[in-house]
């Protein structure tokens, strides 16, 4: 495990995914969970560097909105700062976001918070990939992916809580299989852990990590959270 001795804040890593646990753990991160419960549906984008800064971007909007509803009830409540992941951040967004964010004489002098929100999706011949919406069609997802290659786009968002500081930024990995047999798709399937992630690719499954060939860039990417974006992100929001 890497070690942080006694950061000066405090984390809310604003996702339920396990794999993004694990990797601020692995960091030598404290935090508590917060989820955003949004409809990314609802929110598109062509490119899907855009998608996923822009996701990441509501994701740490709604996860605000949570907490300024818990300070109204609590006004002992301490100050939080979100980090947010996704793949694009512009200016213009985080200006966005200042204006909603719980910042007020009770946080001034406390230990500040930072949120961290993040999203990703799959890209395969030039179409952006997100979660299975059946069986079925994760199984042909990972057809796909047999004997060929697909991309994962994804977004680290992180937002100061105390100051408004947000600021994000977007990772591509490229992914290069050898070819995976139908029983190995099926035991997958069967599983169920394909069905919860993005375009049904999780290379770090004792299943299909056998036919990964080459990832160019780092795992904890492809499992949703970079570390070197995450750590500086983190830096530069204190």
């Amino acid at each position: 495990m890497e070690t942080n001795s006694s950061p000066s804040f405090k984390i809310i890593l604003g996702s339920s995914s396990l794999a993004r646990r694990k990797i601020l753990t692995e960091m030598g991160y404290e935090f508590t969970l917060m989820t955003a419960d949004i409809d990314e549906k609802s929110i598109r984008k062509e490119k899907p560097e855009e998608l996923v800064m822009v996701l990441a971007q509501a994701k740490a909007n709604a996860i605000i909105s949570k907490l300024q509803t818990t300070h109204n009830k609590e006004k002992d409540a301490e100050p939080t700062i979100v980090i947010a992941a996704d793949t694009l951040m512009e200016t213009s967004q985080a200006e966005a976001i200042r204006p909603k964010l719980p910042v007020g004489d009770y946080v001034k002098d406390a230990e500040p918070t930072l949120l961290i929100t993040s999203d990703q999706v799959v890209v395969y011949e030039g179409v952006v990939r997100e979660k299975p919406s059946s069986k079925e069609e994760a199984r042909q997802f990972l057809k796909d992916y047999s004997g060929g290659h697909a991309a994962t786009v994804g977004s680290v968002l992180v937002t100061n809580l105390k100051t408004g500081f947000s600021k994000g930024e977007w990772d591509r990995v490229e992914i290069y299989f050898h070819e995976i047999p139908d029983e190995i798709i099926e035991k997958l399937i069967e599983e169920g852990t394909v069905l919860k992630v993005a375009g049904g690719l999780i290379i770090e499954h004792p299943l299909i990590l056998p036919f990964v060939k080459e990832v160019v860039g780092t795992t904890d990417s492809v499992m949703g959270l970079p570390k070197d974006i995450t750590k500086r992100l983190l830096q530069e929001a204190v």
